[in-house]
């Protein structure tokens, strides 16, 4: 396996020859193996290992364990202890995910403070079948058929190749020292089961199960990179702006092609969206209708469909301006206050208002139902929610829309219209100029 690895190593990744990596250790024999191999490589490689606190004293005696090899091979060690319950309990997520994402953000973080350029992970071909098995059971695309990536950004799998056997071979032959997870012969996790007890009944269908596998990966993987190619074509005649408030679609794109579901599915799966008939019958829905998952929300407006993300902003958020306040911060930007020599026209960004007609303190909220106000230039009052209308606003820049308010009067809908009531005079003393940046 030295041989294979070193070959490897050559011909498919030869930036870990010239670069400075951290293996992911648990003590566990595929990093235990994948250090060895490292090492007698001379790859320059640190080492990194978690500390979950899951299991008493077995934890500890596997940090200790890892601490010990790191001495024999001389390689320097990074050791992080974590309260893996806790986080678990206040993210509200289990304690295998709470596991991988403090694992995970731990190895990030080292990474960029020591500038290490690769995190090495043990991962092997066995996990990569497991993987898929999962994946296919729970339901997925075809990105989630195409395997494990042996490099995704700086993580890099050198093991991916070669097989649990191969592993073990390898460190038996070598007499090598590893430390045994408890956990991993539990059987109450998926991917135990999976192990334990799935993938050896294919193996015994299949002896050469993973060589079938891995030409069905290579496989699938063409097939996806044809999909990819076929997609950005699509969505390059599909996608009209991409701007702060989000990416706009023209649905007769989407209509033009022979299955707008799976393109549909494969332009928005990565934004959370599981109703996929849903947002198929966007489409042909009436201007308004919408399809929301926990992070985006996809509108349909007019002849668009328009992605965006989740902006929640609270009916009752309101900010208080008072009459010395020269700047003022919030969500959609900066609004600035100074008083004004001479009158010029006022803009979507700058309003010019006669001072002495303001009652503070001034309040900056999101419009709600019911509120309207005098546009400048026009007799009468109007509905904001029939002003934004007629402005012919997309259903997010309606959501996303302030007004400044003078004693429960509106006197700028922001970015949009003054009120007339607030209009500079020949009588005005004051002239104070809001500007919206």
């Amino acid at each position: 396996m030295k041989t294979q690895f070193q070959k490897h190593i050559e011909e498919h990744l030869p930036l870990l020859k010239n670069g400075k990596s951290l293996i992911a250790i648990s003590g566990g024999i595929d990093s235990v193996v994948l250090t060895h191999l490292c090492h007698n490589l001379k790859l320059n490689v640190s080492l990194a290992h978690c500390n979950f606190n899951l299991r008493g004293e077995e934890s500890n005696a596997d940090e200790d364990f890892v601490v010990e090899l790191g001495k024999q091979l001389d390689v320097e060690v990074f050791i992080q202890n974590f309260d893996t319950k806790a986080y678990s309990e206040s993210h509200k997520t289990s304690i295998q995910m709470a596991a991988r994402e403090l694992r995970y953000h731990w190895f990030a973080e080292l990474a960029q403070q020591l500038d290490y350029d690769f995190i090495l992970t043990a991962h092997h071909a066995d996990d990569n079948l497991e993987t898929f098995i999962i994946n296919f059971t729970r339901g997925t695309g075809l990105n989630g058929l195409t395997g494990i990536p042996e490099v995704n950004e700086n993580i890099v799998r050198p093991l991916l190749q070669f097989s649990r056997e191969d592993i073990e071979t390898y460190a038996k032959s070598n007499n090598l020292k590893w430390r045994e997870d408890s956990s991993n012969s539990s059987r109450k996790y998926l991917r135990n089961k999976l192990r334990h007890e799935i993938v050896p009944i294919l193996k015994e269908i299949n002896p050469q199960l993973l060589n079938s596998f891995k030409s069905t990966l290579e496989n699938l993987n063409d097939t996806a990179d044809i999909v990819e190619e076929s997609l950005n074509a699509v969505a390059k005649r599909a996608i009209v702006s991409i701007d702060e408030t989000g990416i706009t679609y023209k649905i007769s794109e989407f209509k033009k092609v022979n299955n707008p579901k799976a393109y549909l599915f494969e332009m928005f799966k990565d934004f959370g969206f599981m109703e996929w008939n849903d947002v198929v019958r966007l489409l042909d829905a009436e201007t308004g209708k919408y399809v929301t998952s926990q992070t985006h929300k996809l509108i349909k407006h007019r002849e668009y469909l328009i992605l965006s993300e989740l902006q929640v902003v609270s009916d009752n958020e309101i900010i208080s301006i008072n009459s010395n306040s020269k700047t003022v911060e919030a969500s959609f930007g900066i609004l600035r206050f100074d008083e004004a020599d001479t009158l010029k026209d006022n803009s979507d960004a700058i309003i010019f208002v006669d001072a002495d007609k303001l009652t503070y303190p001034l309040e900056l909220r999101i419009w709600k139902t019911g509120d309207y106000f005098h546009p400048l230039g026009m007799n009468g009052k109007k509905k904001v929610s029939k002003f934004l209308k007629d402005e012919k606003l997309t259903p997010i820049e309606k959501q996303n829309t302030w007004v400044l308010v003078s004693n429960d009067d509106i006197l700028w809908v922001v970015g949009k219209r003054a009120d007339d009531r607030f209009k500079v005079t020949n009588y005005t003393k004051t002239i104070l100029k809001i500007e919206w940046q």
